[in-house]
């Protein structure tokens, strides 16, 4: 069975599938491209999504999108973050929200992420949202207010808490006394329903305004996966508050506990620094693209780490990645040429263990470069292998099948200075350098004729 850690229990936890799993992901906020840090979260629940479907598992998958209701800092007063952008970049709203949203469904696309099945927009759904707020101040978990707002009143959900670790008795306000909002019955109430006119409002029962940010991925949620689904997955920053919100607005709602497995991904450093606008420390997928590398080599260096680890990103770190790729897409492309033999089970079987074991995809990576140094295993089982494992690992290892062999940039060189090498028996240096062609996906041989290449 696939086993994954659960952030609410604390423990790693088998997944319990039958026919069908469903997930809901926690999808972005479109006012700015998405940087390689948000990039790995999605990883996260692609390659859950992945596993699941190697053991015949159908995976349901829900992600959606923020146009409306996630303010400034993540706070409950503030102004709306894609309705600041879209005023500084001179767009509308909805401009601006679906130039974003395209961006991030091409930089997902070119990292292998599979589609959702459901993408909703959470300012198409607004209805919803407006119909999960009356069902809770229906059943006593929601109290408005005279300006309109509707807060929900966390004291009536005891188990407040048990995602993040941060209980209900240990919250004190925020930053001053006097800055808790006089309209709570408490402070760490938060807002489902903001009184605002203009281009992100809408008529309500409590009047004119938007929904909160948490209070969105609840009413999507169960619209799309109903109210009883397996997984639930975002950033390790989504813990509080906004899972904790969520979690309580949905069991409040629907009156059991809706999410089975509450996953996480830790955060991601990039030159060992916090991804972030101030210090000019944003790396996009554009960026790993203009700089010569395949995007899928962003894959590859994500799952060098596990999921839950946090991961110290760096240039050398994802050119080595590329420098792999590319050579496992020539190794394939070679054994594509040999007589197709059976997987090496043992093999396989590591390697699926691994993964299926809290997507441990360092240890799997490791027993795919053990299988391809193997010189027991013939090429064409070399090749089953690496092609069944690609459906998880989505590195396209197929691509250069069929195609004539071209010489990366630089290799030309390597071959040249190899020649003179040998023609010196400067054999240190001939190994040198067949190591170097090696790391770059080119295969060299020495015959009577001379030095060859694959």
């Amino acid at each position: 069975m696939v086993r994954i850690y659960d952030t609410r229990t604390r423990q790693v936890e088998e997944i319990a599938a039958g026919r069908a799993v469903r997930m809901y992901t926690c999808g972005p906020t479109v006012y700015r491209h998405a940087h390689v840090g948000n990039l790995r979260t999605y990883l996260l629940s692609d390659l859950i999504r992945r596993v699941l479907e190697l053991r015949r598992v159908r995976v349901l998958v829900c992600q959606n999108i923020t146009d409306v209701g996630h303010l400034a800092d993540d706070a409950d007063e503030g102004e709306d973050k894609v309705l600041a952008q879209a005023r500084a970049e001179g767009r509308s709203v909805s401009e601006l929200a679906r130039f974003y949203e395209d961006a991030f469904r091409r930089d997902t696309g070119a990292l292998g992420l599979r589609p959702p099945e459901h993408m909703p927009r959470a300012s198409e759904h607004i209805d919803l949202m407006i119909e999960l707020i009356a069902k809770l101040i229906e059943k006593g978990h929601a109290y408005a207010v005279p300006d309109g707002s509707v807060f929900f009143d966390v004291r009536t959900f005891p188990t407040y808490g048990e995602i993040s670790g941060i209980r209900l008795d240990a919250l004190k306000p925020a930053h001053r006394i006097d800055a808790v909002d006089p309209r709570k019955r408490f402070h760490a109430d938060w807002a489902l329903w903001k009184p605002a006119t203009g281009e992100l409002s809408w008529d309500a029962p409590s009047g004119r305004g938007f929904p909160g940010w948490h209070v969105e991925c609840s009413a999507m949620s169960l619209r799309y996966l109903g109210s009883r689904f397996e997984i639930h997955t975002g950033g390790i920053d989504l813990r509080f508050p906004h899972h904790e919100d969520e979690r309580a607005q949905s069991d409040a709602a629907a009156g059991h506990e809706v999410v089975r497995h509450w996953v996480h991904g830790e955060h991601l450093l990039f030159d060992g620094r916090k991804m972030a606008k101030a210090t000019g420390n944003v790396v996009l997928l554009s960026d790993v693209v203009e700089a010569g590398l395949d995007p899928l080599a962003l894959r590859l260096a994500f799952m060098e780490h596990r999921y839950r680890q946090q991961l110290n990103l760096t240039w050398e770190t994802l050119r080595a990645a590329d420098r792999t790729l590319r050579r496992w897409r020539s190794r394939v492309a070679e054994w594509s040429e040999s007589v197709s033999a059976p997987m090496p089970r043992d093999h396989v079987a590591r390697v699926e263990a691994a993964i299926e074991d809290d997507l441990d995809t360092p240890s799997a990576l490791r027993a795919l470069r053990e299988l391809e140094r193997d010189e027991s295993v013939a090429p064409g089982a070399k090749l089953e292998a690496f092609l069944h494992l690609d459906q998880v690992l989505a590195l396209d290892l197929p691509s250069e099948i069929g195609k004539a062999r071209v010489l990366p940039p630089g290799a030309g060189e390597l071959l040249e200075a190899r020649a003179r090498a040998r023609e010196a028996e400067d054999w240190a240096a001939s190994d040198r350098l067949r190591d170097e062609l090696a790391e770059m996906g080119v295969r060299v041989g020495d015959t009577p004729e001379g030095q060859t290449w694959a």
